[in-house]
This record gives C-alpha cells, structure tokens and sequence, in this order.
C-alpha cells in the first residue's frame, strides 16, 4: 500500500580505489605466474629439482628473517640502555635503511614461487634497499601532504606537528563547537 510518499534512494556508494580494484587481480596474475614458471623449471629438469629450490628458498628466508629480527633487536635494546644510562641515543646512520625491507625480503623468498623468490633476493641488496626505502618514504609524504581534513592521514598529519626547534610535540586538537556542553569529568583521586 502506497502513501503518497516518495521512497528513498538507496545511498551512493563510494568509488572504489584503484587499490581496492587492482589488488585482487595482481595478486592472481602473480599467482599464475609463479604455477606457471615452477611448470616450466618442472619441464626443464625435474620435480625434485623444484622441490630442493622451493626448500632453499624457505630455508634461505627463514634465515634473513631471523638475522634482521635480531639484528632490530640488538638496536633496541643498545637505544634503551643509551636512554636509561642518560644518553641521547643517537641518530639512525644515513647509510642504513633499516631492517623491514630485509625482513620482506625474506619473507618473499619463504613464499613458494620463482618470481617471489627474484623479488625477495632484490630486496636484500643494499642498493634497492635505499632506492625502494626512499621511494617509500616520498610516496609516503605526499599521501600526507594530499590528506584532506577528517581522514586518517589528516589525523596523523596533526599528530605530527613540529615545534621550531625541531621537536615533537604529541597532542590532539579539540573544537569546541557553540551549543555544546562538555562531558563531565571524573573526580580527581590520588
């Protein structure tokens, strides 16, 4: 039974990102790639020959994973003496890159596949390193330059402001809008 009234349209929904669109098919692309050249080396050789690659390949990143992880860890615990001592911990070297991109190294060459195993084998060359670290990090000041206010990155951008001497100063901004009351406080306990 109809009212007179008009129904409401369904709201719009949002555009999907390109990532959101294109994610799914690189990741099966990359799929049939990996099956199709492990056939390949299959056809060429043999399957224990793929078999003892796909090991070394785990082995291998295993190894790289567990050396960055203790290689992170001996940094931290040096920083946290420096700081408990009273000492300044000092800065990150310029030459050295960290060790994330040698830890998705590793785990690329863990994941079964050729192709992963090429990328993860790039990836621990020091020279690639700072050539993805720093196109990272580029990609990652524009998308923060380019947050609109209410994002995420709008959000991180204000946590990030900068006092002129160069120091941080966490915080967060509260807007008092007219008409509103503010919520009432807890009582103060020692």
């Amino acid at each position: 039974m109809t009212t007179g009234a008009q129904t409401p349209l369904p709201p719009a929904r949002p555009k999907r990102s390109r990532l959101r669109t294109f994610l799914p098919l690189g990741a099966a692309a990359w799929l049939v790639l990996e099956i199709w050249l492990l056939t390949l080396v299959a056809g060429a050789t043999s399957g224990l020959v793929v078999f003892l690659v796909l090991l070394a390949g785990l082995v291998a990143g295993s190894v790289v994973i567990k050396r960055a992880g203790r290689r992170a860890f001996r940094k931290l615990s040096e920083a946290l003496q420096q700081q408990q001592s009273g000492m300044m911990p000092e800065a990150a070297r310029p030459n050295s890159e960290g060790n994330g991109l040698m830890m998705l190294g590793g785990l690329l060459l863990m994941i079964p596949g050729l192709a992963s195993d090429a990328v993860g084998l790039l990836l621990l060359l020091p020279p690639v390193q700072k050539i993805v670290s720093r196109s990272a990090e580029r990609t990652f000041e524009r998308k923060l330059r380019e947050a609109r206010p209410g994002t995420f990155g709008g959000a991180f951008q204000q946590a990030r402001m900068h006092q002129p001497d160069g120091k941080v100063v966490q915080g967060e901004v509260i807007r008092d809008e007219p008409g509103d009351t503010p919520p009432p406080r807890p009582p103060l306990t020692h």
